[in-house]
């Protein structure tokens, strides 16, 4: 059973078992499946600063090469961490902005958006547990 069915319609790929998606992330996916992305709503600068630089998305792009593990394992995710936005707050506009807005949680740093965390896997989990705690009230 796939844990968050979500995610399949931000990353392209439909996804059986949740044995596809390890075999996703290692085989990489095409750096066309980033427009999917942009259509839910992220901007070319939060895809850039996220997930893969502009320079090195040309070069992917000219030589035909897919996305590496690493990029396609910061789509994924991305695509997770939003699907479950989506679901405690009840919608993408929503889910959206709570990621945009700067948290004085995440290192007491005024700029630092839950968005942002999503560069590293530990930061990527960390949004998740502040998720998880919304949807069960601890905090909001």
């Amino acid at each position: 059973m796939i844990t968050n069915p979500n995610i399949s319609q931000f990353i392209g790929v439909a996804l059986k078992t949740e044995y596809d998606l390890p075999r996703i992330v290692e085989k990489g996916l095409p750096t066309d499946n980033l427009q999917l992305l942009r259509e839910a709503g992220l901007t070319f600068t939060e895809v850039s600063e996220i997930i893969i630089s502009p320079r090195t998305l040309k070069h992917r792009k000219s030589r035909g090469e897919a996305l590496s593990h690493e990029e396609t394992d910061r789509v994924v995710r991305m695509a997770r961490v939003i699907g479950q936005a989506e679901t405690v707050f009840g919608n993408r506009e929503k889910a959206l902005l709570w990621l945009r807005t700067p948290d004085d949680r995440l290192d007491d740093q005024a700029d630092r958006t839950p968005l942002s965390m999503l560069r590293t896997e530990s930061g990527g989990r960390l949004v998740e547990e502040m998720l998880w705690q919304i949807a069960e009230g601890i905090y909001t």
